[in-house]
């Protein structure tokens, strides 16, 4: 991997939970992240993936100093920035900058173009002369492939994608090193998508930008990711190189996300094998012992309940070093996976 630019380790948030008007006590916790751990070489692109609710989103406001940190260290290049506070911490915001999820609410309407992608610069005047703003705008707008004489218009009058490259502009503004994406195609249709995809590698090259991209949907992930990291319930649950995850994966909840996937062929579709898991994602306010995947879990056994496995490359990898190697919390992520059943069979017009 690439030098480290972030170094995330041990990150919690928990939300307390109250009860009472006049005296208010806390009832218990939501433990929103949960001890992750990663890290982030500089120039690369690390995917976040997870069902809803798993914790992605506060780990992006979390690396952008937009919430703060029960416990967990996040260092930038270094220096642990959840110390940080006043001038150096908004130092440090000015290199890590986010692209939001809604490009339909990430923008303020009353606004222009203009407006939007310069105000970075209200709050950090020494990163561009003001004399020297409305040039430095319309250079934005061009790098992400939109005309400078939009300038004076206002969000309404942009397609979905036209606003989502204005937000990448405003994001660009103060020239950050690291760039934590929120979902940042998952409001657009499918051919915009790819088109923002292809926007965010061209600018990763000629801005040498380094992407924390955070997504629900595996075959997006795949596209633009070096390394990916799959969150269940607060933690991460496997981590490894693009390849290693997608084809190789060693933990159940991958296996599962990853048979989920769609199949545009259809004849491919309905001879491809599933695993279907059962129940529903436990509350991250009553989470369960051990590892949190066991009550959804076919691999489950008493061990799983009493111990909460390790995100390490499991031992029946570590002597065989292999695209399987890599870091997975899973007490028996080398046993087989279970008799799978085809599309054809999951819609009844096969033996089950």
């Amino acid at each position: 991997m690439a030098e480290p630019i972030l170094e995330v380790s041990g990150l919690v948030k928990h939300y307390p939970l109250t009860r009472g008007v006049l005296f208010r006590r806390q009832v218990g916790a939501v433990k929103a992240v949960d001890g992750v751990d990663f890290t982030l070489g500089r120039g690369e692109t690390l995917g976040v993936v997870g069902e809803s609710g798993c914790g992605k989103s506060t780990v992006a406001k979390l690396l952008c100093s937009l919430e703060r940190p029960t416990a967990g260290t996040i260092r930038f290049k270094g220096e642990d920035i959840t110390r940080l506070s006043g001038k150096a911490l908004k130092a440090v915001r000015r290199n890590i900058q986010m692209v939001f999820q809604d490009p339909y609410t990430s923008l303020n309407p009353r606004m222009t173009v203009g407006d939007i992608v310069g105000e970075p610069y209200d709050i950090h005047p020494e990163a561009a002369p003001k004399g020297d703003r409305r040039r430095r705008v319309r250079e934005l707008l061009d790098v992400v492939g939109l005309d400078p004489e939009y300038v004076n218009r206002y969000p309404h009058q942009f397609s979905g994608g036209q606003r989502q490259r204005i937000g990448i502009a405003r994001g660009l503004a103060l020239r950050p090193e690291v760039i934590v994406a929120d979902e940042p195609v998952s409001a657009l249709d499918v051919s915009v998508q790819a088109q923002v995809i292809n926007l965010l590698d061209r600018l990763q090259a000629e801005f040498d930008l380094s992407y924390v991209f955070i997504a629900h949907d595996l075959s997006l992930v795949r596209h633009i990711a070096d390394r990916v990291a799959v969150m269940y319930l607060g933690r991460i649950v496997e981590t490894g190189r693009e390849s290693e995850i997608y084809d190789h994966p060693t933990h159940p909840y991958t296996q599962a996300l990853l048979s989920a996937v769609p199949v545009p062929d259809p004849e491919a579709r309905e001879h491809r094998e599933r695993i279907i898991l059962s129940g529903d994602v436990p509350s991250p306010t009553d989470v369960p012992s051990g590892c949190r995947f066991r009550t959804r879990c076919w691999k489950a056994r008493e061990r799983c309940a009493r111990e909460v496995p390790a995100l390490a490359v499991p031992e029946a990898f570590r002597a065989a070093p292999g695209p399987a190697a890599h870091p997975s919390a899973c007490h028996f992520a080398a046993d087989e996976q279970p008799g799978r059943r085809t599309e054809s069979q999951l819609n009844g017009n096969g033996p089950g």
